[in-house]
């Protein structure tokens, strides 16, 4: 199981300083989300021309605000600049954002299904030629550029079969030890097998903090990360998994726990765990680089 860290900075050269600090350390992959501050891709062409050799991903990139004709744009040009290290994780976001805030209609697996259809065979090279209910793509890309790896943040049934018939992989984020083997790893993985490709991807993060007063690393993790509760697709990964919370699902503890708890990650079918560190971040990060 390979070992990633998740910056989220207010900078590019802020990104770049984490980046590189990631790499030093051996991290395989630093993951930066897409949310209400810099640009994920962008920030990620920036830090790869700085960074050598370090896996790049986003997690996530929402699918909506972008048609996929543009997103393969951005992601095999920024995919040049990285020299293949690139890794497009994407996402549907949530009804609150797409709906309440863009104006968008939210909420249909057929949306990513046909999302799909135009943006995977631009991003390995070839024409789309696809016309369905929501989105339309008859058109192809000339850019030089490894094919992009495709990641989807897929919590639901339906998305992660999709997901494991079509494209690399699934993202996923508070999403507990026990859900992930007993729900998200075997089913992207029977939708794989279903369309005759290889084991997916699993890229599993979550809070991490090393520590030794976990009583107020777990209340700091409780308010940091309140709005995943009242989120549904995550709210109901934390009640899949009985949890109360997002400090319910932290890993938290000294080294020899968090180490431990990680490790069992990998027994779960997790093929990459992505650390956020949240509370004494050097400490945390100090130990997760021996797992690399």
């Amino acid at each position: 199981m390979k070992i990633g860290v998740f910056t989220q900075e207010a900078t590019v050269d802020k990104i770049v300083e984490r980046v590189r600090d990631a790499h030093d350390r051996g991290f395989a992959r630093a993951w930066l989300p897409q949310i209400f501050q810099l640009d994920a891709l962008t920030a990620i062409a920036v830090a790869a021309r700085e960074v050598p050799e370090i896996g790049l991903g986003t997690a996530v990139v929402p699918t909506y605000p972008r048609h996929p004709f543009a997103l393969a744009q951005q992601a095999l040009t920024t995919q040049q600049t990285a020299g293949g290290r690139l890794s497009l994780g994407i996402g549907l976001s949530h009804r609150v954002v797409i709906e309440g805030m863009l104006g968008m209609k939210w909420g249909e697996v057929r949306h990513l299904r046909e999302y799909l259809a135009i943006l995977m065979p631009l991003l390995h090279g070839e024409k789309a030629d696809f016309a369905g209910d929501t989105l339309t793509g008859r058109l192809e890309l000339d850019i030089a550029a490894d094919p992009v790896p495709v990641l989807v943040a897929a919590l639901g049934p339906k998305l992660l079969d999709l997901a494991g018939r079509t494209t690399d992989g699934t993202v996923t984020w508070m999403t507990g030890l026990d859900t992930l083997s007993s729900y998200v790893v075997p089913s992207i993985r029977a939708g794989a097998t279903a369309a005759g490709r290889p084991d997916p991807q699993v890229v599993a993060s979550l809070p991490v903090a090393v520590t030794d007063d976990e009583e107020t690393a777990r209340k700091v993790a409780a308010k940091a990360f309140s709005v995943y509760n009242h989120l549904p697709s995550y709210r109901a990964m934390l009640d899949r998994e009985g949890a109360g919370g997002p400090a319910d699902v932290a890993i938290v503890g000294d080294e020899a726990t968090v180490k431990a708890r990680i490790a069992e990650f990998a027994d779960a079918g997790v093929t990459e765990f992505v650390v956020v560190p949240y509370f004494e971040r050097e400490r945390t990060l100090d130990l997760a680089a021996t797992l690399v």
